[in-house]
Protein backbone atom coordinates (compact mmCIF):
# COMPACT_ATOMS: atom_id res chain seq x y z
CA UNK A 1 0.00 0.00 0.00
CA UNK A 2 1.49 3.29 -1.42
CA UNK A 3 1.93 6.14 1.36
CA UNK A 4 3.23 5.94 5.05
CA UNK A 5 1.75 6.93 8.48
CA UNK A 6 3.89 8.27 11.66
CA UNK A 7 2.87 7.57 14.77
CA UNK A 8 3.68 9.47 18.26
CA UNK A 9 2.66 13.71 18.55
CA UNK A 10 4.42 16.54 17.85
CA UNK A 11 5.58 19.02 20.25
CA UNK A 12 5.16 19.46 23.61
CA UNK A 13 2.40 19.45 26.56
CA UNK A 14 0.78 23.30 26.62
CA UNK A 15 -0.04 24.90 29.57
CA UNK A 16 -3.96 24.96 30.73
CA UNK A 17 -3.61 28.81 29.33
CA UNK A 18 -2.31 28.26 26.18
CA UNK A 19 -5.32 25.11 25.83
CA UNK A 20 -7.94 27.81 26.41
CA UNK A 21 -6.12 31.06 24.46
CA UNK A 22 -5.42 28.47 21.05
CA UNK A 23 -8.03 26.41 20.94
CA UNK A 24 -11.55 26.83 20.04
CA UNK A 25 -14.53 26.42 21.77
CA UNK A 26 -13.47 28.12 24.74
CA UNK A 27 -17.35 27.70 26.08
CA UNK A 28 -16.74 24.09 26.65
CA UNK A 29 -15.09 23.77 30.21
CA UNK A 30 -17.27 20.50 30.52
CA UNK A 31 -18.12 18.46 27.82
CA UNK A 32 -21.80 16.79 27.53
CA UNK A 33 -21.12 14.18 25.24
CA UNK A 34 -24.88 13.50 24.69
CA UNK A 35 -25.46 17.65 23.36
CA UNK A 36 -25.50 17.80 19.64
CA UNK A 37 -23.73 21.20 19.63
CA UNK A 38 -20.91 19.84 22.01
CA UNK A 39 -19.70 16.69 19.95
CA UNK A 40 -20.33 19.12 16.69
CA UNK A 41 -18.11 21.60 17.98
CA UNK A 42 -15.33 18.45 19.35
CA UNK A 43 -15.20 17.22 15.80
CA UNK A 44 -14.34 20.55 14.42
CA UNK A 45 -11.64 21.22 16.51
CA UNK A 46 -10.66 17.63 15.93
CA UNK A 47 -10.33 18.74 12.17
CA UNK A 48 -8.43 22.36 12.67
CA UNK A 49 -6.35 20.30 14.78
CA UNK A 50 -4.97 18.23 11.19
CA UNK A 51 -5.51 21.39 9.42
CA UNK A 52 -2.60 23.21 12.44
CA UNK A 53 -0.56 20.41 12.38
CA UNK A 54 -0.18 20.54 8.83
CA UNK A 55 1.11 24.01 9.22
CA UNK A 56 3.20 23.21 12.17
CA UNK A 57 4.86 20.83 9.57
CA UNK A 58 5.32 23.26 6.78
CA UNK A 59 6.79 26.26 9.49
CA UNK A 60 8.90 23.98 10.63
CA UNK A 61 7.37 24.62 14.07
CA UNK A 62 8.33 22.44 16.78
CA UNK A 63 8.16 21.97 20.42
CA UNK A 64 7.05 25.05 22.71
CA UNK A 65 6.47 26.84 19.48
CA UNK A 66 4.03 24.11 17.93
CA UNK A 67 0.48 25.13 17.93
CA UNK A 68 -1.35 21.85 17.31
CA UNK A 69 -1.60 20.06 20.47
CA UNK A 70 -4.27 22.25 22.03
CA UNK A 71 -7.19 21.40 19.88
CA UNK A 72 -6.81 18.01 21.16
CA UNK A 73 -5.54 17.75 24.72
CA UNK A 74 -8.12 20.01 25.70
CA UNK A 75 -10.31 17.47 24.80
CA UNK A 76 -8.90 14.04 26.64
CA UNK A 77 -7.68 12.98 22.46
CA UNK A 78 -4.01 12.16 21.90
CA UNK A 79 -2.85 11.66 17.97
CA UNK A 80 -2.31 7.32 17.57
CA UNK A 81 -1.04 7.88 13.66
CA UNK A 82 -0.68 10.71 11.62
CA UNK A 83 -1.74 10.09 8.21
CA UNK A 84 1.06 11.48 5.19
CA UNK A 85 0.11 11.90 1.46
CA UNK A 86 3.06 10.35 -0.35
CA UNK A 87 3.00 12.62 -2.92
CA UNK A 88 4.33 15.73 -0.90
CA UNK A 89 4.91 14.45 2.56
CA UNK A 90 2.16 16.73 4.20
CA UNK A 91 -0.27 15.65 6.89
CA UNK A 92 -3.91 15.24 5.39
CA UNK A 93 -5.13 13.05 8.02
CA UNK A 94 -4.94 12.11 12.13
CA UNK A 95 -6.63 8.78 13.76
CA UNK A 96 -7.06 10.21 17.33
CA UNK A 97 -7.56 7.87 20.71
CA UNK A 98 -9.76 8.97 23.35
CA UNK A 99 -7.62 8.94 26.66
CA UNK A 100 -9.60 10.00 29.34
CA UNK A 101 -7.97 11.51 32.97
CA UNK A 102 -7.38 8.60 34.88
CA UNK A 103 -9.20 10.36 37.98
CA UNK A 104 -12.19 11.64 35.85
CA UNK A 105 -15.79 10.94 36.86
CA UNK A 106 -16.31 7.83 34.48
CA UNK A 107 -20.31 8.71 33.88
CA UNK A 108 -18.89 12.34 32.41
CA UNK A 109 -17.25 10.58 29.35
CA UNK A 110 -20.39 7.93 28.50
CA UNK A 111 -21.02 8.08 24.86
CA UNK A 112 -17.48 8.99 23.83
CA UNK A 113 -15.90 7.76 20.74
CA UNK A 114 -12.77 5.31 21.41
CA UNK A 115 -11.24 6.73 17.90
CA UNK A 116 -12.01 9.85 16.09
CA UNK A 117 -10.44 9.86 12.51
CA UNK A 118 -10.08 13.16 10.94
CA UNK A 119 -9.33 14.79 7.55
CA UNK A 120 -8.11 18.22 7.17
CA UNK A 121 -9.29 19.85 3.71
CA UNK A 122 -7.77 22.17 1.24
CA UNK A 123 -4.70 24.16 2.36
CA UNK A 124 -4.05 27.02 -0.26
CA UNK A 125 -0.69 27.99 1.54
CA UNK A 126 3.01 26.20 1.29
CA UNK A 127 4.17 22.92 -0.35
CA UNK A 128 0.45 21.11 0.12
CA UNK A 129 -1.49 23.51 -2.37
CA UNK A 130 -0.58 21.55 -5.15
CA UNK A 131 -1.24 18.23 -4.36
CA UNK A 132 -4.78 19.47 -2.52
CA UNK A 133 -5.61 21.28 -5.77
CA UNK A 134 -5.73 18.13 -7.84
CA UNK A 135 -7.31 16.39 -5.40
CA UNK A 136 -9.87 18.97 -5.62
CA UNK A 137 -9.98 17.80 -9.14
CA UNK A 138 -9.93 14.59 -8.64
CA UNK A 139 -13.68 14.94 -6.61
CA UNK A 140 -14.99 17.06 -9.16
CA UNK A 141 -13.82 14.02 -12.04
CA UNK A 142 -15.61 11.34 -9.58
CA UNK A 143 -11.83 10.27 -8.88
CA UNK A 144 -10.86 10.25 -5.63
CA UNK A 145 -10.88 6.73 -4.75
CA UNK A 146 -7.93 5.93 -7.53
CA UNK A 147 -5.90 8.61 -5.66
CA UNK A 148 -2.71 7.26 -3.18
CA UNK A 149 -4.28 9.52 -0.14
CA UNK A 150 -7.39 7.80 -0.39
CA UNK A 151 -5.71 4.22 -0.27
CA UNK A 152 -4.20 5.67 2.91
CA UNK A 153 -7.21 7.13 4.32
CA UNK A 154 -9.30 4.02 3.45
CA UNK A 155 -6.28 1.47 4.90
CA UNK A 156 -6.82 3.62 8.05
CA UNK A 157 -10.44 3.47 8.85
CA UNK A 158 -9.96 -0.21 8.06
CA UNK A 159 -7.76 -0.96 10.42
CA UNK A 160 -9.65 1.44 13.35
CA UNK A 161 -12.73 -0.91 12.65
CA UNK A 162 -10.94 -4.25 12.51
CA UNK A 163 -9.10 -3.03 16.23
CA UNK A 164 -12.36 -1.84 17.63
CA UNK A 165 -15.15 -2.37 15.71
CA UNK A 166 -17.79 0.22 14.37
CA UNK A 167 -19.39 1.44 17.50
CA UNK A 168 -17.26 3.95 19.33
CA UNK A 169 -15.57 5.39 16.11
CA UNK A 170 -15.62 9.10 14.47
CA UNK A 171 -14.86 9.88 11.14
CA UNK A 172 -14.95 13.68 10.68
CA UNK A 173 -13.45 16.05 7.79
CA UNK A 174 -13.82 19.71 6.37
CA UNK A 175 -14.15 20.44 2.75
CA UNK A 176 -11.88 18.26 1.17
CA UNK A 177 -11.71 15.99 3.95
CA UNK A 178 -15.22 15.67 4.40
CA UNK A 179 -15.32 14.13 0.41
CA UNK A 180 -12.19 11.54 1.49
CA UNK A 181 -14.41 10.69 5.08
CA UNK A 182 -17.55 10.64 3.09
CA UNK A 183 -16.66 8.28 0.50
CA UNK A 184 -14.79 6.27 2.68
CA UNK A 185 -18.10 6.15 5.27
CA UNK A 186 -19.79 5.23 1.83
CA UNK A 187 -17.50 2.27 1.25
CA UNK A 188 -17.91 1.07 4.75
CA UNK A 189 -21.97 1.41 5.22
CA UNK A 190 -21.79 -1.26 1.58
CA UNK A 191 -20.03 -4.09 4.14
CA UNK A 192 -23.47 -2.97 6.96
CA UNK A 193 -20.28 -0.89 9.13
CA UNK A 194 -22.13 1.96 9.57
CA UNK A 195 -19.57 5.03 11.38
CA UNK A 196 -21.09 8.50 13.06
CA UNK A 197 -20.05 10.81 10.74
CA UNK A 198 -19.30 14.58 10.78
CA UNK A 199 -18.54 16.48 7.72
CA UNK A 200 -17.89 19.89 7.65
CA UNK A 201 -19.01 22.05 4.20
CA UNK A 202 -18.78 19.05 1.86
CA UNK A 203 -18.46 18.85 -1.57
CA UNK A 204 -21.64 19.35 -3.82
CA UNK A 205 -19.89 20.41 -7.07
CA UNK A 206 -23.20 20.95 -9.46
CA UNK A 207 -24.67 23.70 -11.36
CA UNK A 208 -25.52 26.61 -8.25
CA UNK A 209 -29.41 26.21 -8.22
CA UNK A 210 -29.61 26.58 -4.96
CA UNK A 211 -28.51 30.34 -5.07
CA UNK A 212 -31.24 31.31 -7.37
CA UNK A 213 -33.87 33.95 -5.32
CA UNK A 214 -36.91 32.97 -7.17
CA UNK A 215 -38.31 29.44 -5.68
CA UNK A 216 -40.32 28.70 -8.26
CA UNK A 217 -37.84 29.23 -11.04
CA UNK A 218 -35.30 27.37 -8.66
CA UNK A 219 -38.38 24.38 -8.62
CA UNK A 220 -38.42 24.33 -12.26
CA UNK A 221 -34.53 23.92 -12.39
CA UNK A 222 -34.84 21.00 -10.48
CA UNK A 223 -37.45 19.25 -11.98
CA UNK A 224 -36.00 19.61 -15.30
CA UNK A 225 -32.83 18.37 -14.30
CA UNK A 226 -34.38 15.31 -12.50
CA UNK A 227 -36.13 14.22 -15.51
CA UNK A 228 -32.87 14.60 -17.61
CA UNK A 229 -31.31 12.54 -15.26
CA UNK A 230 -33.98 9.71 -14.62
CA UNK A 231 -34.40 9.72 -18.64
CA UNK A 232 -30.80 9.19 -19.16
CA UNK A 233 -30.79 6.39 -16.51
CA UNK A 234 -33.48 5.14 -18.55
CA UNK A 235 -31.89 5.09 -21.69
CA UNK A 236 -28.53 3.46 -20.28
CA UNK A 237 -30.76 0.50 -19.35
CA UNK A 238 -32.11 0.15 -22.38
CA UNK A 239 -28.82 0.30 -24.43
CA UNK A 240 -27.78 -2.81 -21.57
CA UNK A 241 -25.46 0.12 -19.96
CA UNK A 242 -25.09 -0.53 -16.16
CA UNK A 243 -26.60 2.46 -14.17
CA UNK A 244 -26.34 2.16 -10.91
CA UNK A 245 -29.28 0.04 -9.40
CA UNK A 246 -31.34 1.38 -6.93
CA UNK A 247 -30.85 -1.90 -4.54
CA UNK A 248 -27.01 -0.42 -4.49
CA UNK A 249 -28.29 3.00 -3.64
CA UNK A 250 -30.52 1.78 -1.16
CA UNK A 251 -28.21 -0.54 0.83
CA UNK A 252 -26.58 2.61 2.42
CA UNK A 253 -29.56 4.41 3.74
CA UNK A 254 -29.12 3.13 6.89
CA UNK A 255 -26.35 5.45 7.44
CA UNK A 256 -26.66 8.69 8.12
CA UNK A 257 -24.12 10.49 8.37
CA UNK A 258 -24.30 14.56 9.73
CA UNK A 259 -23.76 17.56 7.16
CA UNK A 260 -22.60 20.96 8.02
CA UNK A 261 -23.44 23.67 5.49
CA UNK A 262 -23.78 27.06 4.95
CA UNK A 263 -26.57 28.48 2.13
CA UNK A 264 -23.67 30.93 1.06
CA UNK A 265 -20.87 28.45 0.42
CA UNK A 266 -21.45 27.39 -3.07
CA UNK A 267 -19.33 24.14 -2.53
CA UNK A 268 -21.67 22.51 -0.38
CA UNK A 269 -24.78 24.67 -0.16
CA UNK A 270 -26.52 22.01 -3.14
CA UNK A 271 -27.07 19.54 -0.24
CA UNK A 272 -29.78 21.66 0.93
CA UNK A 273 -32.05 21.86 -2.26
CA UNK A 274 -30.90 17.99 -2.97
CA UNK A 275 -32.80 16.57 -0.06
CA UNK A 276 -35.66 19.26 0.00
CA UNK A 277 -36.20 19.23 -3.62
CA UNK A 278 -36.42 14.93 -3.25
CA UNK A 279 -38.98 15.25 -0.52
CA UNK A 280 -41.20 17.93 -2.98
CA UNK A 281 -40.62 15.25 -5.49
CA UNK A 282 -42.37 12.36 -3.66
CA UNK A 283 -45.00 14.60 -2.77
CA UNK A 284 -46.02 15.60 -5.97
CA UNK A 285 -45.99 11.90 -6.80
CA UNK A 286 -42.64 11.61 -8.72
CA UNK A 287 -40.99 9.71 -6.31
CA UNK A 288 -40.51 7.27 -8.77
CA UNK A 289 -38.16 9.79 -11.30
CA UNK A 290 -36.43 11.22 -8.09
CA UNK A 291 -35.62 7.62 -6.87
CA UNK A 292 -33.19 7.62 -10.05
CA UNK A 293 -32.15 11.31 -10.72
CA UNK A 294 -31.47 11.55 -6.50
CA UNK A 295 -28.76 8.53 -6.55
CA UNK A 296 -26.89 9.53 -10.68
CA UNK A 297 -25.53 12.79 -11.66
CA UNK A 298 -25.47 13.00 -15.79
CA UNK A 299 -21.47 13.15 -15.16
CA UNK A 300 -21.40 9.67 -13.79
CA UNK A 301 -24.07 8.55 -16.30
CA UNK A 302 -21.89 9.73 -19.25
CA UNK A 303 -18.29 7.91 -17.35
CA UNK A 304 -20.66 4.98 -17.15
CA UNK A 305 -21.62 4.67 -20.20
CA UNK A 306 -18.22 5.23 -22.06
CA UNK A 307 -17.05 1.49 -19.34
CA UNK A 308 -15.85 4.13 -16.19
CA UNK A 309 -17.47 2.67 -13.22
CA UNK A 310 -18.38 6.13 -11.83
CA UNK A 311 -19.92 6.20 -8.10
CA UNK A 312 -20.85 9.99 -7.38
CA UNK A 313 -19.25 10.83 -3.74
CA UNK A 314 -21.51 13.29 -2.63
CA UNK A 315 -24.84 11.37 -3.75
CA UNK A 316 -26.10 9.63 -0.60
CA UNK A 317 -29.89 8.62 0.49
CA UNK A 318 -29.95 9.77 4.01
CA UNK A 319 -28.50 12.24 6.14
CA UNK A 320 -29.34 14.46 9.30
CA UNK A 321 -28.54 18.31 7.52
CA UNK A 322 -27.71 21.31 10.07
CA UNK A 323 -27.60 24.65 8.13
CA UNK A 324 -25.95 27.15 9.42
CA UNK A 325 -28.52 30.52 8.88
CA UNK A 326 -26.07 32.91 10.49
CA UNK A 327 -25.04 35.88 7.94
CA UNK A 328 -21.57 35.30 6.71
CA UNK A 329 -19.77 38.16 5.86
CA UNK A 330 -17.46 36.43 2.46
CA UNK A 331 -17.03 33.12 1.28
CA UNK A 332 -14.06 32.38 3.05
CA UNK A 333 -16.09 32.40 6.53
CA UNK A 334 -18.79 30.37 4.89
CA UNK A 335 -16.79 27.65 3.86
CA UNK A 336 -14.80 28.05 7.30
CA UNK A 337 -14.10 25.25 9.66
CA UNK A 338 -13.80 27.83 12.02
CA UNK A 339 -17.90 28.87 12.42
CA UNK A 340 -18.85 25.17 13.40
CA UNK A 341 -17.87 25.15 17.24
CA UNK A 342 -19.42 28.81 17.60
CA UNK A 343 -22.00 28.89 20.41
CA UNK A 344 -23.85 31.37 18.91
CA UNK A 345 -25.07 30.21 15.36
CA UNK A 346 -28.77 29.79 14.15
CA UNK A 347 -28.91 26.50 13.06
CA UNK A 348 -31.80 24.55 11.52
CA UNK A 349 -30.94 20.87 11.43
CA UNK A 350 -33.41 18.07 9.32
CA UNK A 351 -33.24 14.21 9.14
CA UNK A 352 -33.54 13.09 5.76
CA UNK A 353 -34.22 8.84 5.26
CA UNK A 354 -34.05 7.36 1.66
Amino acid sequence: MSGRIRGGTEGVMASKRDIFNLSGPLHLSDVDWKSAHHRRSVAASLVQGVYVLERDRQTNRQGPHALASPWWEFFHFQPLRQLVDDVDSSIFGVVYEFRPPPSGDKSLTQGTPKYVIAFRGTITKGDSVSQDLKLDLDIIRNGLHCTSRFELAMQAVRNVVAACGDLNIWIAGHSLGSAMGMLAGKNMARTGIFLEAFFFNPPFFSAPIERIRDKKVKHGIRIASSLLTAGLSMAMKGNNHRPRSDDHFAALSPWVPSLYVHPDDHICSEYIGYFEHRKRMEEMGAGGIERLATQNSVASLFLNAMGKDSDPIHLIPSASLTTNLSPAADFKQAHGIHQWWRPDLHLHSKLYKY
